[in-house]
């Protein structure tokens, strides 16, 4: 693989259990999201249909699809970000920008335990809604509306996390959406999204 760092990539920080039933591009060490959203963080969810569950590093926004068929997954993940922010209502140009920012698909193993604690609460709360809601879309925009302790001092819930990020990009068009990542706040710990720490890295093996 050659060195230097890709113009335009998206690194995926995958679970090692996703990871191990798709086909992958990995990630190296010079290779950085030059999306406006940054990275994103995936797992598998082992259901009857498995499915993957993604969260974004920096706005937690939920998304979930098919994972079947594996062969494709990396490709299709390009569209479904792409119709997410579209159901989000995220301007054009910024959807016509993430596409053009990730045309390259790299995977990584996860690195940051506040991340996979995320994903660990959606998976959980996926678990539950699916029963009330079969379409994978429609489940990652209803999970997009949970209040996240990581986003307590922010906007709180996900989608309120991108709709100020877009609005961020309508003031000043110009600039990066990129934002330091949402930390977890040491009170208001009661949240059950604010559980990410308690929960064990769901990828200790990377």
């Amino acid at each position: 693989m050659p060195s230097g760092r890709i113009t335009s990539v998206l690194v995926v920080h995958a679970t090692r259990a996703l990871r191990d039933r798709m086909p992958t591009t990995r990630a190296t060490s010079d290779d950085v999201s030059t999306t406006a959203l940054v990275a994103w963080y995936a797992t598998r969810l082992p259901w009857r249909r498995p499915a993957v569950l993604s969260v974004n590093h920096t706005t937690l926004l939920p998304l979930l699809m098919p994972l079947a068929p594996a062969a494709t997954l990396l490709a299709r993940v390009l569209e479904a970000i792409t119709e997410l922010l579209h159901h989000h209502h995220a301007p054009a140009d910024l959807i016509a920008t993430e596409q053009t920012a990730m045309t390259e698909v790299r995977v990584a193993p996860t690195a940051d335990r506040s991340s996979v604690g995320v994903l660990n609460e959606f998976a959980r709360l996926a678990d539950w809604h699916r029963t009330d809601i079969d379409d994978l879309l429609d489940l990652s925009l209803r999970l997009a509306t949970t209040p996240l302790g990581p986003l307590y001092r922010r906007h709180i819930s996900p989608d309120r996390e991108l709709t100020a990020l877009i609005n961020q990009h309508q003031r000043q068009p110009t600039e990066s959406l990129q934002q330091p990542p949402p930390q977890e706040p040491r009170q208001h710990r009661g949240n059950a999204a604010a559980t990410a720490d308690r929960h064990k890295v769901a990828d200790p093996k990377r």
